[in-house]
């Protein structure tokens, strides 16, 4: 089942609420997705770390095969 931009968004604003977010459905299928995730509390943290946490706030949506979130291209980073 695809999700839709504003899905994946609410799901990590959930553990991000202060977050500048991004999400962009690359092939337009619903299942192909990139996020730019901007939050302070990035900083200091590598960038396994960030992704790690992003990944956790999405709840499963990308697990197995019957993960309703198929892929997701993440670029995460602390504010300059």
């Amino acid at each position: 089942m695809a999700m839709e931009a504003r899905d994946i968004e609410t799901l990590i604003r959930a553990t991000f609420p202060k977050a500048e977010i991004t999400i962009t459905d690359l092939a337009g299928d619903g299942n192909h997705f990139a996020a730019e995730v901007i939050d302070e509390s990035f900083r200091g943290m590598n960038r396994v770390q960030q992704q790690r946490a992003v990944y956790a706030a999405l709840k499963g949506k990308m697990d197995g095969a019957q993960g309703e979130l198929h892929a997701l291209a993440l670029t995460t980073k602390a504010p300059e």
